[in-house]
């Protein structure tokens, strides 16, 4: 049993209701469709009073099970305009999970800024937080933990956020006390910044109570010598998500210069990809840093990193492949310490890399800036942080720029800037972020590698919606889909497992069953929104433009799609 609260902000009174062992299991991304569904939250103002931010928790939050301690959070996004679950890494579920806490829903608008502190001893506080506004992410984290110790996790709005910039999300403490873990995508943070709350902090306590204690800490040994053997996962271990950079660039399919081309060349003359998982691995070594870092309590996959200067000093932690993508290969950067930098930066705005990447592509495109140009990056950067009206545009993303400045090229499906995997190439990536309700996100159902040459849409799209719906589930369990070599393959391992930590009972097919049912939810979610088939297309560039070196472009519109997952369904 855990608790759930929910918090009327206008007069700050906490109604809560216990959760058993059915509802902990439907939580994260199915519990957040669910809910704003019930709510009617498809026709609200995404930033006005009657949007609710969720923050979710998974059953096995709280516990050392690897990587089951992620964190979602969820509302009508102001960003797209329909239903967003933002996936969070980091401790801040690991700490609602030790309090017995599954989660809470912010209702309302507070009239000052405060934050909300959930106690140990069970109260929830509400203090003033007037002093942190304006205030950079690494700033206030400190601040706080001078003022509440290093025994808590503390989730922020950055100052993108605080104006309601529709890139910021909402950033989230890291095992080391690092605010760069972020819910970022859909401008979740420009929502709790709606609602004036600065920080929510949740103080880190003890395991919590579970059905079989014996049985779950047997099995969080044996996941853990699962994913071990599994070759992905020692990738993941030795050169993190930067891995896939090597890859993508290999095949043609990283965005490059405001996706203009499909792979990047260092014009100094080196032939290696220094953006990639080799390179930074070695580069890393050679000055200290750490190539393997866990954002949450007992991951083991530890696909993180902590980068370091040529002094060995700490930049940024941590450099993702998302990152390299956009802010890197999409900008113009080939240097790691380039990208480094403007990282910290990102990481200190509390915004999402993949939609500033993306933002700053399209300005360098327009001939605001020069592709490569770090200082203009910073530049961009800075007036986001003062909030000029410069800024402010800026901070709401990469189409309204784009139809601000009366761009070509701009990447995006359902106003979400296209994460970096070109869709020309990377085709069943593509046909879900064409798909999926939550705008142009790979983690919806990604498959880089699957091999698409000349296949028709049935083919794809069934891999696709499979994965996805598998994705949702393991979104809904407070799993990272980084491990889903072990968690999707053995899902009598992991059911066997939820039901010693919460007492539940679940079906053979529970996974693809729970999955189907939040796709379902989100579509429905979607539809109420005003979002129609038409909306599943690609940007047109990508259908008229030839992408170097493979010279492909995209096959498939949203009517393709369309009868294609008539079929799935069926």
């Amino acid at each position: 049993m855990r608790q759930y609260h929910t918090i009327d902000l206008a007069t700050r009174q906490v109604s809560s209701q216990t959760m058993d062992g059915p509802q902990l299991v439907r939580a994260g991304r199915y519990f957040i469709a669910k809910t704003l569904n019930e709510m009617g939250a498809a026709k609200v103002d995404p930033l006005g009073p009657d949007n609710p931010l969720i923050f979710s928790a998974g059953p096995l939050a709280g516990t050392n099970f690897s990587n089951a301690n992620r964190l979602s959070v969820g509302c009508k996004s102001p960003l797209t305009g329909g239903v967003k679950e933002a996936n969070a890494g980091g401790n801040f579920a690991f700490a609602l999970g030790q309090l017995e806490i599954a989660g809470f829903t912010l209702t309302g608008q507070s009239d000052d800024w405060i934050m909300i502190y959930f106690k140990k001893e069970g109260e929830i506080e509400f203090l003033d937080a007037s002093e942190y506004i304006g205030m950079g992410n690494f700033e206030t984290a400190e601040k706080l933990h001078e003022r509440f110790g290093k025994k808590v996790s503390i989730g922020l709005c950055g100052l993108v956020g605080e104006y309601q910039g529709l890139m910021s999300g909402i950033s989230f403490s890291d095992v080391d006390m690092r605010p760069s873990r972020l819910a970022a995508r859909g401008g979740v943070g420009a929502v709790m910044g709606s609602k004036k709350v600065k920080a929510v902090i949740v103080d880190l306590n003890r395991m919590p109570g579970l059905h079989d204690r014996k049985q779950v800490m047997q099995a969080v040994k044996s996941y853990k010598k699962q994913l071990e053997e599994q070759p992905a996962i020692r990738t993941f271990q030795e050169q993190g998500t930067a891995a896939v950079g090597d890859y993508t660039n290999t095949v043609g399919g990283i965005p490059v210069r405001n996706f203009s081309s499909g792979q990047a060349t260092d014009t100094s003359g080196d032939a290696r990809f220094k953006l990639g998982g080799d390179y930074l691995r070695e580069l890393n070594l050679e000055r200290g840093g750490d190539t393997t870092h866990a954002c949450m309590p007992g991951c083991i996959i530890q696909c993180s990193n902590v980068f370091a200067d040529k002094n060995g000093e700490e930049v940024v932690s941590p450099v993702e492949y998302e990152t390299i993508g956009l802010m890197g290969t999409n900008c113009g950067l080939e240097e790691p310490d380039d990208l480094a930098a403007v990282n910290w930066v990102a990481n200190d705005l509390g915004v999402d890399t993949i939609e500033l990447g993306a933002m700053i592509g399209v300005l360098m495109d327009a001939g605001k800036g020069s592709f490569g140009d770090r200082a203009f990056m910073e530049a961009v950067m800075e007036e986001m942080r003062k909030g000029t009206e410069e800024g402010k545009l800026y901070a709401s993303g990469t189409q309204r720029v784009g139809q601000a400045l009366n761009v070509a090229r701009v990447p995006v499906i359902k106003g979400q800037a296209i994460s970096a995997y070109d869709p020309r190439v990377i085709e069943v990536t593509g046909i879900s972020m064409q798909m999926t309700a939550q705008g142009a996100d790979h983690t919806a159902g990604n498959l880089p590698q699957y091999d698409s040459k000349g296949k028709p849409a049935d083919e794809l799209v069934k891999a696709s919606l499979d994965l996805q719906a598998l994705c949702a589930t393991t979104d809904s369990l407070g799993f990272c889909i980084f491990g889903r070599s072990v968690t999707l393959e053995r899902q009598d391992f992991i059911l066997q497992a939820l039901k010693d930590a919460v007492d539940v009972d679940l079906p053979a097919d529970f996974f693809p069953q729970l999955g189907r049912e939040t796709l379902e939810l989100e579509n429905q979610f979607n539809r109420d929104a005003g979002f129609t088939d038409k909306d599943d297309d690609l940007p047109e560039f990508f259908y008229t433009d030839e992408l170097a070196p493979s010279n492909q472009k995209a096959r498939f519109r949203a009517d393709d799609l369309k009868a294609a997952t008539e079929n799935w369904w069926a």
